[in-house]
């Protein structure tokens, strides 16, 4: 990854700590799922509801690192409106991105998600990165 990509990554990551997409109140969400990591104490409780098999509303709330609570923030922009199907697939390449420890190219459908590609380097900054995703992925499970 470029200097200059990395750097336009590290803003993009800022940004949406700094203004969240998705941070709300989760009580009146169909299904919710509270990740915490342990590691670090960040936490996230994620609500979900589905209407006609598409993301009708998710919302989030949770406190912790800029990781953190920049993904919750991308991932709830990313899906908004998806079809469940479609955010299952988005979750794992994601989760396959991460995994990679950057030597993977992200997929297109990632969007502003592929931010956190640099991310994988780190270990233990991955758990941050997943945590809104492996909630939604419980809220999604439970909906099914």
């Amino acid at each position: 990854m470029s200097a200059g990509l990395e750097e336009l990554y590290r803003e993009l990551i800022l940004d949406h700590s700094r203004h969240p997409v998705g941070r709300g109140d989760v009580s009146h969400a169909a299904h919710t799922h509270h990740e915490l990591n342990p590691s670090c104490g960040d936490e996230i409780t994620l609500g979900l509801t589905l209407a006609d098999g598409r993301i009708s509303e998710l919302v989030w709330e949770g406190q912790g690192c800029s990781i953190s609570m920049a993904s919750a923030s991308v991932m709830a922009q990313l899906l908004a409106e998806a079809r469940s199907d479609d955010a299952f697939a988005r979750i794992e390449e994601f989760r396959t991105m991460l995994r990679s420890r950057g030597a993977t190219e992200p997929p297109e459908a990632l969007g502003d998600a592929a931010a956190f590609q640099g991310v994988a380097k780190y270990v233990m900054r991955v758990k941050c990165a997943m945590l809104a995703w492996v909630a939604l992925e419980a809220c999604l499970k439970q909906a099914a």
